[in-house]
């Protein structure tokens, strides 16, 4: 029996997960129920994007990464 897991193997694929358990707009309201945050990452820092297709707000997380 196999454990399904829906968060990542990674810390970074679970802080994604989250966010994408919250697609709620701030400006609108609007749940996105088939979307997902977008991520990117320049080497020392993470960001997490999410475009709210009913209003096109975006909303923006970053994470800078250190040693």
């Amino acid at each position: 029996m196999s454990l399904r897991r829906d968060w990542g193997t990674t810390p970074l694929d679970r802080l994604k997960a989250q966010y994408d358990r919250d697609l709620r707009c701030r400006e609108c309201g609007f749940e996105d129920t088939v979307g997902a945050w977008q991520a990117r990452t320049t080497g020392d820092r993470v960001s997490y994007r999410h475009v709210c297709p009913s209003c096109g707000a975006i909303e923006t997380r970053t994470l800078r990464l250190t040693d």
